[in-house]
């Protein structure tokens, strides 16, 4: 199958108006920031929306858009297998945000860091904790670093974070869970 066409920040600033943003992050990175106008529709609550994106898809362009553009290719691949064209931005949200153009916030948004951020922290944490046990308390705790210096390893091979699963779970990080149906009535349908 061919890759889903892509638009860089740049590109889509001028036109973001033009198109039904979809942004397939979870709740928490939703509300954290994201593209002006976009409707949140979960990676793993699209397939629920197909029949409603097909009907938007009929009459608007859609963008689909993620934190660095791995999962809104995903979803632009999911999309395409129902006969729906959607485009990509590539380096998602990051990227939009690193060229200056501003990101809405919820106005009920938690102030958190983002993902990446906490999954850097956590992963250095364990390591420098299992260093230190290592040294002070017994050398088996060695292993606890290399287990997390494996999990980056394969986070990087396998394009997914099994650490931000996890935090994504953490009270903290939980925003109001994703209203499906809500969203989904307030797609345009002119």
């Amino acid at each position: 199958m061919p890759a889903p066409a892509a638009l860089r920040p740049a590109e889509a600033a001028p036109r973001v108006g033009d198109y039904t943003v979809i942004d397939v992050r979870t709740p928490s990175e939703y509300a954290s920031g994201h593209l002006p106008g976009a409707h949140n529709i979960p990676l793993d609550q699209l397939a629920s929306a197909v029949p409603a994106l097909q009907e938007v898809a009929a009459r608007h362009e859609l963008l689909v858009v993620c934190a660095s553009g791995a999962r809104s290719g995903q979803g632009c691949a999911a999309l395409a297998e129902h006969g729906i064209t959607a485009t990509t931005l590539t380096g998602g949200t990051h990227a939009w945000a690193e060229q200056g153009h501003e990101l809405e916030h919820p106005d009920d948004a938690r102030a958190s860091w983002p993902m990446e951020r906490q999954v850097r922290f956590t992963a250095g944490a364990l390591v420098l904790l299992g260093l230190l046990l290592a040294l002070l308390v017994h050398p088996a705790f060695q292993l606890m670093s290399a287990f997390v210096a494996g999990g980056l390893v394969f986070s990087a091979l396998t394009d997914t974070c099994g650490m931000a699963a996890v935090l994504a779970k953490l009270p903290h990080n939980r925003t109001r869970p994703s209203d499906l149906r809500a969203t989904l009535d307030a797609l345009p349908t002119r």
